[in-house]
């Protein structure tokens, strides 16, 4: 499984992200220009083009996920330490 560090992640440019989060979590807070869709919805869904990177609270959910696109053939990587250690960084979320 393809993984990377929030670091690394705040270096791409414009990314895709998908945050596999419920809704209300993802409303506490977010990376910014992440798209919402809960892990139990993810199959079936319109996923942005290209390579997607996959994060949730603490990367559990997002490993999951990204294991089960991988398997439909997406580009996925999953964000270590997700959320959670996107905070720890220091990096800054938004709430739209």
């Amino acid at each position: 499984m393809n993984e990377i560090s929030v670091s690394e992640l705040a270096a791409v440019s414009a990314p895709s992200i998908i945050d596999v989060r419920e809704p209300d979590e993802f409303a506490g807070g977010h990376v910014p220009g992440a798209v919402n869709i809960p892990l139990g919805q993810l199959q079936g869904s319109d996923l942005p083009e290209g390579p997607v990177y996959v994060i949730c609270e603490l990367g559990g959910r997002s490993a999951r996920a990204t294991q089960y696109l991988a398997g439909q053939g997406v580009d996925a990587t999953n964000i270590a330490g997700g959320t959670t250690a996107w905070r720890e960084a220091g990096l800054a979320t938004t709430q739209d």
